[in-house]
């Protein structure tokens, strides 16, 4: 049986960020402690926000590495923080960090599971409603399918 790429023990709750770039190392450190990637990869996700905002829409941003930290990756993995109070995500408000590793091009099918969920309104907003980060975790569970 392969790993799931969103374990329960990779969602979290947090009351809030201090800011954008400290989400993003959040989010980071739980790839890295899962073991995932490695923990030069959190630079490179930071890297990629400076040059290009990973905010989607819909409350979520979805912070990834550079192209160039791909060998930092050790498996493909996802981190999901759900934030009490929005995150300031360059004048947009972020309440859900979604961090990912993807090995190959496995990167572009979590995107679009991703995309799928939050691109439904409703769907969000039983996200923001869930009470703990085991209802989070089991709304979000589609991601892991194959």
């Amino acid at each position: 049986m392969t790993e799931e790429i969103l374990p329960a023990g990779n969602v979290r709750l947090a009351a809030r960020a201090v800011s954008r770039d400290d989400a993003i190392r959040e989010a980071g450190a739980i790839l890295v402690e899962v073991g995932a990637v490695d923990p030069r990869y959190i630079d490179s996700m930071l890297e990629r926000e400076g040059s290009v905002s990973t905010y989607m829409g819909n409350y979520l941003a979805i912070p990834h590495g550079t192209n160039e930290a791909k060998d930092q990756i050790r498996r493909s993995a996802l981190s999901v923080i759900r934030y009490d109070e929005p995150v300031d995500w360059g004048g947009e408000e972020a309440r859900f960090v979604v961090g990912i590793a993807g090995i190959e091009n496995e990167h572009l099918d979590i995107l679009s599971k991703i995309a799928i969920i939050f691109s439904d309104d409703d769907a969000v907003q039983r996200l923001i409603g869930a009470s703990t980060a085991g209802e989070l975790h089991a709304l979000l569970s589609e991601v892991n399918e194959s």
